[in-house]
């Protein structure tokens, strides 16, 4: 097959049959960096979540998956025109957004009550989009008005629409379950035909937030089933790096790398009520 790109966890290859193959390596990336070592199963875990999830979402949006790939980290998919926007929608307060709020009293230009604290629920979910960048460069958070100047008010209106959509849907499944979606991340692009299609990987530790829904408790940082984990211990004293300064993060200790994955396993495990098994 012809290799055609390689993101900071994903590898994608061109088949004969103008498919193209998605490939969830085990690789972690935190704060714009990819980070080492590797989380093992950690590309499975997200290729199966992301099947189980598009199955949940198929009558909300189209998505781009065309059948299974050779193994349980890959998988086949339509290509799709991407929207160069990163789609997120925020249902509770937490990570950049709280920091924005903290300075502005805003997130992406929305305006949202005083007195929210870390992990509080919004009174509505918001969309929250911002830039698309390379790898090695950061993501900026955009308003609305921004979407609009880069795509046109139509597709901004629909890239919302559909973001809030998905959340809303995944959000109530995740309750189900005792776990809460604080927010997520989502890819949007064109098929052949013109289709507003979901893409990429869906409802994973790796673009959302997952958070027990019991030990749920507003004012701190909430435990939870994703690679918050890694981004705490990376900002903690134990990590001795500085997030401000132009250094690649140090390496990841063995039982981050450990707790990291068992914390993936379970999230898989919850959700989707099937064991993990490789």
């Amino acid at each position: 097959m012809k290799h055609l790109h390689s993101g900071k966890v994903r590898d994608l290859y061109e088949t004969d049959e103008g498919l193209l193959l998605m490939v969830a390596s085990d690789r972690i990336s935190a704060f714009d960096f990819v980070l080492e070592p590797d989380i093992p199963d950690k590309g499975a875990i997200l290729t199966q979540l992301s099947l189980w999830w598009f199955d949940q979402l198929k009558d909300v949006v189209p998505n781009h998956i065309a059948g299974p790939g050779p193994d349980s980290r890959s998988v086949l998919c339509k290509p799709l025109k991407m929207v160069q926007v990163e789609c997120v929608a925020r249902g509770y307060l937490t990570g950049s957004g709280l920091t924005d709020y903290r300075r502005d009293g805003a997130v992406s230009g929305v305006r949202l009550p005083p007195g929210l604290q870390d992990g509080s629920r919004l009174p509505e979910p918001i969309f929250t989009p911002s830039t698309k960048a390379p790898i090695g460069e950061h993501d900026e958070p955009i308003s609305f008005e921004q979407v609009v100047e880069l795509v046109g008010a139509d597709l901004a209106e629909e890239l919302r629409r559909v973001t809030l959509a998905v959340y809303t849907r995944a959000a109530e499944i995740a309750r189900e379950r005792g776990i809460i979606l604080a927010d997520t991340k989502i890819e949007l692009g064109w098929d052949s035909n013109g289709v507003l299609t979901l893409g990429d990987e869906v409802i994973t530790p790796d673009s959302s937030r997952f958070w027990p829904a019991d030990a749920w408790e507003p004012g701190h940082a909430q435990p939870s089933f994703d690679k918050q984990y890694v981004r705490d211990w990376l900002t903690s004293p134990d990590s001795g790096w500085d997030k401000s300064s132009a250094d690649a993060p140090p390496r990841l200790p063995d039982a981050v790398v450990e707790r990291t994955r068992q914390r993936y396993v379970e999230a898989y495990e919850r959700l989707t009520g099937h064991s993990f098994t490789g």
